[in-house]
């Protein structure tokens, strides 16, 4: 089925692109939250007349992405949790966390916007991207620390003591590297 996509879909593509998706997808998916129209010429027509609205839409969502993305790149996250002697934590940071601790610093930003491959399972920093708008991202430091030990000078260490109480996920592989996107 072909369709003509009325904005930015990962992994699919950009608005106005026409592109051929399953019928189920078009049907379930696209264009029951406004991403696609059917290509037919008529929707065709509609959309070149709408298409300057949206560019000045766009506009303004890169502005805004740009503040945004300024202010966030100022932010290092700290948090602290329980290790064993070779650093590797009784738990994790996960995405949540780190969600979480972004929007109690003001940021709203949706969770799929944080690309963190797998959860932060050792001591140390790991820097993960935030991806703002579709070509806007930052890098932010995470820092995860032992209770009672020092954290960056004027920083106060995120997260919660239950939080930090050794459960189930430290029995999985430990990884100190992310990818940053």
């Amino acid at each position: 089925m072909k369709v003509i996509l009325t904005d930015h879909v990962e992994h699919l593509g950009e608005r106005g692109d026409s592109v051929s998706v399953k019928p189920g997808y078009a049907r379930n998916y696209l264009l029951p939250k406004g991403l696609a129209y059917l290509d037919t010429p008529g929707n065709r027509k509609l959309f070149q007349q709408q298409q300057s609205g949206w560019q000045a839409m766009d506009l303004e969502r890169r502005s805004t992405a740009e503040k945004i993305a300024a202010e966030l790149a100022r932010v290092e996250l700290h948090f602290e949790r329980r290790a064993g002697e070779r650093d590797v934590l009784f738990g994790s940071v996960t995405l949540v966390d780190i969600a979480r601790e972004l929007e109690q610093r003001g940021f709203e930003l949706e969770r799929r916007r944080i690309r963190l491959d797998q959860p932060i399972k050792t001591l140390g920093t790991s820097m993960v991207e935030v991806a703002i708008h579709r070509d806007i991202a930052v890098t932010i430091p995470v820092h995860v620390v032992r209770p009672g030990d020092q954290a960056e000078p004027g920083q106060e260490p995120a997260g919660d003591s239950p939080a930090a109480e050794p459960t189930a996920a430290s029995a999985g592989p430990s990884g100190s590297d992310l990818a940053a996107g």
